[in-house]
């Protein structure tokens, strides 16, 4: 268990972090952000989040190092993927590209809030019912069903709440903020089940979760046309989800002392096998969407 002091370090410094670039994007705010900028800091958020995970059983454990890395990929796939839907509701809201990167930082701030409330939940609810883990398996596996179901040619609607805000003359900007919002916050409901089927220490649970949101305005823009040939993302993702979801209520089976089911005894998955399932479905997913895509980002037929 990490100490006080483990806790206020951390945090302190993302926090640091984090001022720090909504200082930069509210400087730049006036500037569009080059693919050299993008690129650049994209790869020092990794490498940041490398650096963290490697040194982590310094202060930690080797266990929470082998959960770290298995959570912060999960939930940075799972961002990775958010952003198709940020790239919609820019667009569809016409908002301009000096405009989007205050627009992105805000919102993800915003995310950070939103989760920094709901890993206390999530942890406090575990601790008392290890039966909760059969809600949020269940959750995750209806979850990746949606995933793979959904046609990713539909186009995003804009809802009440939107609507709303535009009858009223808010300014683009808050109605681009409060969409992404809205939209963070149902995306959390599907990323922190999926952290807490990783690891139930909240430390690596909050930390995974924001290095996974740092640096997202910049991988916006360095993405913003490759999306277009991650044409199976959304399927690995789902496969990640439903996953972690089975790992999940075989857990939640363990948790209230049932090791058998007629006869047939209930597995333990170890965090080994969880993240080399990972790492491989993600591999898996991006070379064959990038396979499958010509350079234009049209797909082969």
């Amino acid at each position: 268990m990490e100490s006080t002091t483990t806790w206020v370090v951390t945090i302190a410094v993302l926090a640091g972090v984090i001022i720090f670039d909504l200082l930069i994007a509210v400087l730049r705010r006036n500037k569009p952000t080059s693919i050299i900028e993008a690129a650049f800091w994209t790869v020092f958020y990794i490498g940041t989040a490398i650096v963290f995970g490697v040194f982590l059983p310094n202060w930690s454990s080797a266990t929470g190092q082998k959960e770290f890395f298995a959570g912060w990929l999960t939930e940075y796939a799972l961002s990775v993927d958010n952003i198709f839907v940020f790239i919609i509701i820019l667009t569809h809201l016409k908002v301009q590209k000096e405009k989007q990167q205050l627009v992105l930082l805000l919102g993800i701030m915003l995310t950070i809030a939103i989760r920094g409330l709901l890993i206390p939940l999530g942890a406090a609810l575990i601790s008392r019912f290890a039966s909760i883990f059969f809600l949020f398996g269940a959750f995750l596996i209806y979850t990746a069903y949606t995933l793979v179901k959904e046609n990713e040619d539909d186009e995003w609607k804009e809802g009440r709440v939107v609507s709303a805000l535009k009858a009223r003359g808010f300014s683009t900007f808050t109605i681009a903020l409060v969409a992404l919002g809205l939209t963070n916050l149902v995306f959390s409901l599907d990323s922190i089940p999926a952290i807490f089927g990783l690891t139930k220490d909240p430390y690596i649970v909050t930390t995974a979760n924001i290095f996974a949101l740092m640096g997202l305005r910049q991988l916006y823009f360095l993405l913003e046309g490759l999306l277009a040939r991650l044409i199976y993302l959304s399927k690995g993702l789902s496969f990640i989800l439903a996953f972690i979801g089975v790992k999940m209520i075989m857990e939640a089976f363990h948790g209230i002392g049932v090791d058998e089911i007629a006869g047939f005894h209930i597995p333990e998955v170890s965090l080994e096998v969880s993240l080399g399932v990972i790492v491989a479905s993600l591999l898996i997913t991006t070379v064959a969407s990038l396979t499958a895509t010509r350079k234009d980002g049209t797909e082969i037929i």
